[in-house]
């Protein structure tokens, strides 16, 4: 059984310390998560090993305190990952917080134990999707990666010992894991994702010509990039007015494509690529579909659900995660896995039926309302965690 939260303890929580691999996710995928803490009167450290000035204001706007902490975001470099546990250790113990909370694989794993080791009470975890040590790569799964999943996995169930709950973001990766025994059913938690602002990505105006489709992703083959402008190339040759738009940056995971590659499909004339961008709700605007062919052991697509919210069919793969973001025939389309193909088949449909942009827009807008709202999904985590606040008791579950 699980131990019991700090709100069944009576131990009110005063300060938490967030720990990350990226910089840059602390304000924007965990951004409203920490203000609601800091609004709970939390003292929130924000601990991340690559900040710049840039990431670091943005996390002080939200009212937490930068920290700087050596961590590696990917890679398996066995003596670096001790020494920096070590020191995360330490930099805990000076801490002194009531409450840690890591995401990102390395965090969960060496956060969740240097917080046990240094003292902190109520150590937590999330779970955004399982990542690439567990990420099928379409043929016979190879040495390395087997080695992966096995160190991955007995590395979780390690730091996941340490932790009080642990929180997922779809069922596939509790079952995964709970089958597996990596973790006890009792301890996993499952959300509805990330969540997103309803009022700041509001529904925009449907774009039926160009039919437009825009896929947001780092730069990953498991995305299903490929997929992607393969299935372009096959509705350009029927449809050349429509339009293939590629949000993301390059990215240094062992899937990642390389900048030629992309600028090669520029020049080819089937994607436009802009690279990395702050704020996507003007590229969602101008889009009529989003589309998400990952394969990638996502937890719950952010992009998908924003795309969501501003009222935009998706086609996505029925994959894990991904799944769960459209109901078939409803909000969109689901296709398999590495299919360029059937990919290009549920474009067709609405090159073909440019009337279900609007229809089934509506229907995103409908299930984002009712299973993604940020405000939502963070008050049930801090219910959990054992934070309490007066702020946005109406909306809790």
């Amino acid at each position: 059984m699980p131990e019991p939260s700090s709100a069944d303890s009576g131990r009110a929580i005063q300060s938490l310390a967030l720990i990350s691999s990226l910089a840059f996710s602390i304000a924007n995928f965990r951004g409203p998560l920490v203000e609601a803490m800091v609004a709970a009167g939390v003292r929130v450290y924000a601990l991340a090993p690559d900040y710049d000035e840039s990431t670091r204001e943005a996390v002080r706007r939200l009212g937490a305190e930068p920290i700087d902490i050596s961590l590696d975001r990917t890679g398996m470099r066995a003596v670096r990952d001790a020494v920096d546990w070590i020191r995360l250790t330490w930099r805990l113990r000076r801490l002194k917080p009531d409450a840690t909370l890591s995401y990102f694989i390395k965090p969960v794993i060496y956060g969740s134990l240097a917080a046990k080791m240094a003292g902190v009470p109520n150590r937590y975890a999330l779970v955004a999707g399982l990542g690439y040590a567990f990420t099928p790569d379409g043929s016979r799964e190879t040495f390395k990666r087997k080695v992966l999943k096995s160190v991955a996995s007995t590395l979780y169930a390690i730091a996941f010992r340490a932790c009080r709950r642990v929180f997922f973001q779809n069922g596939d990766d509790i079952a995964e894991l709970t089958g597996a025994g990596v973790i006890p059913p009792p301890k996993a938690f499952l959300l509805h994702g990330t969540g997103v602002d309803l009022e700041r990505l509001s529904p925009a105006p449907h774009v039926e010509y160009p039919l437009t489709f825009l896929l947001m992703a780092r730069l990953l083959r498991e995305k299903g990039i490929c997929e992607y402008v393969e299935a372009a190339r096959i509705i350009l040759k029927t449809h050349p007015t429509a339009r293939f738009l590629l949000l993301g940056g390059l990215d240094s995971n062992p899937g990642g494509l390389s900048r030629d590659e992309v600028a090669g499909w520029v020049a080819e004339g089937v994607i436009e690529w802009h690279g990395h961008v702050d704020d996507v709700r003007p590229w969602i605007a101008q889009s009529s579909v989003y589309v998400l062919p990952s394969y990638y052991r996502e937890g719950k697509p952010r992009s998908t659900q924003e795309a969501m919210a501003m009222a935009r069919p998706v086609i996505t793969t029925d994959a894990p995660g991904c799944r769960d973001t459209v109901e078939e025939g409803v909000n969109g389309f689901l296709v398999p896995v590495r299919d360029s193909t059937a990919l290009a088949e549920a474009m067709g449909r609405f090159v073909g039926a440019p009337a279900l942009v609007s229809r089934m827009g509506y229907e995103s807008r409908r299930i984002a309302e009712e299973r993604f709202d940020v405000h939502k999904i963070n008050r049930i985590m801090l219910d959990e965690i054992g934070i309490v606040s007066d702020v946005d008791v109406a909306v809790r579950l």
